[in-house]
């Protein structure tokens, strides 16, 4: 286990060097392919989204990759294959899938939500179940990941269904202004780069990984994860059953990536990304920063502490945008308890902040809301 985990690390690590700013991401993508589960890329054009799958599926050294940009017109055949002409005319319908998606070990499907009505039932049964199946034709799929991605997030109900398969939501932003400099560098860098010296790891080598995160010890965790799957919903953010169940790979998996056979407090920080909109995301960072922030083991992952310096002038705008809503008057209980759990966040965001007398004037702002909340309870 220790040396599968370590050329995982270093495959990570690789990736992380290359992308700069973009650790969060590959993280994420690291944690998402030791649980066997998908993970979905939401960000502008140019942020090395595609580029970062494609140097990750790299690192996989007998794996088969396959990468395709969706289109309302994409058909069947351009991602399953298409029908096997020598069987048809035996009387056969069956799929010719070499070089296609039922054959990969690594997908990546950009441009996601334009999948039409055609591929959505086989594209929605290969996400969930790992499994491709056309007419009579049922085979079970070698995938060790599926990436999807888009710089839109869907509208139509009908690609919820789709939408949901994606266990993982990542927010693919552009660079911090002061890492720019590095990101041309490392760009020219990877540019000019021959493949010699890129780690490799082995697909049964991942799978190895796969099974034993099966096996890590949650229940250390077992009750404040459930406790904060309620709390979650109690705030308005969908979790259904089922991803409440397949939310543990991930815990699991955040575990076994750091060397622990069992799940300690700090590991619930993959929950922040379980996001369906944008307005959800600082909820989600809010609360579950407020769980893990308990927690000082020294095998913590590293993104379980990510605490980014926040703006001060952003953290105020928050707080009045707050302030305004609730003065309105006309809430429902669910709109309070986000207004809350939001303030809340805030309040945590504040403590992060430098220059004093700023962090003063808005914490007073803050316990001035609080005050009023208290009040109409």
């Amino acid at each position: 286990m220790t040396q599968n985990i370590t050329k995982l690390n270093t495959v990570l690590n690789y990736v992380k060097d290359t992308f700069v700013g973009k650790n969060d991401v590959v993280d994420l993508l690291g944690i998402c392919l030791l649980a066997k589960e998908n993970a979905f890329l939401y960000g502008p054009p140019g942020t090395a989204k595609s580029a970062i799958v494609r140097t990750l599926s790299k690192t996989v050294k007998d794996g088969k990759n396959f990468e395709y940009l969706l289109t309302r017109f994409t058909e069947p055949n351009e991602i399953f294959g298409p029908f096997d002409i020598r069987k048809l005319k035996e009387g056969e319908l069956l799929t010719n899938t070499e070089g296609m998606m039922p054959e990969a070990s690594l997908v990546f499907l950009d441009e996601i939500f334009n999948a039409n009505s055609a591929i959505l039932n086989s594209l929605l049964m290969a996400l969930n179940e790992k499994i491709f199946k056309r007419g009579k034709e049922t085979k079970h799929l070698p995938a060790l990941m599926f990436v999807g991605a888009s710089n839109v997030l869907p509208e139509d109900e009908s690609l919820n269904a789709l939408f949901d398969r994606f266990l993982v939501r990542i927010n693919v932003d552009y660079v911090n202004p002061e890492l720019l400099q590095q990101v041309l560098l490392a760009g020219r860098k990877l540019e000019n780069e021959t493949e010699t010296d890129i780690p490799e790891i082995l697909a049964d080598e991942i799978r190895e990984l796969q099974n034993l995160c099966k096996a890590v010890d949650l229940r250390p965790i077992y009750e404040v994860y459930l406790n904060t799957i309620i709390s979650l919903r109690n705030t308005g953010i969908a979790i259904s059953d089922r991803r409440a169940v397949k939310l543990q790979n991930l815990i699991a998996a955040s575990a076994l990536i750091c060397g622990r056979n069992e799940a300690v407090l700090s590991d619930l920080w993959v929950l922040k990304h379980i996001w369906d909109t944008e307005e959800q995301i600082e909820i989600l960072e809010g609360i579950i920063n407020r769980t893990i922030e308990k927690d000082d083991n020294p095998k913590s992952h590293p993104q379980a502490m990510q605490n980014k310096t926040p703006n001060p002038e952003e953290v105020m705008k928050d707080v009045k945008i707050l302030v305004e809503k609730w003065n309105s008057g006309t809430l429902s209980f669910e709109e309070q308890n986000v207004i809350k759990d939001k303030l809340r966040y805030l309040q945590t965001r504040c403590d992060w902040i430098r220059n004093p007398e700023q962090k003063q004037y808005i914490q007073q702002e803050i316990e001035s809301l609080w005050q009023k909340i208290l009040q109409t309870v």
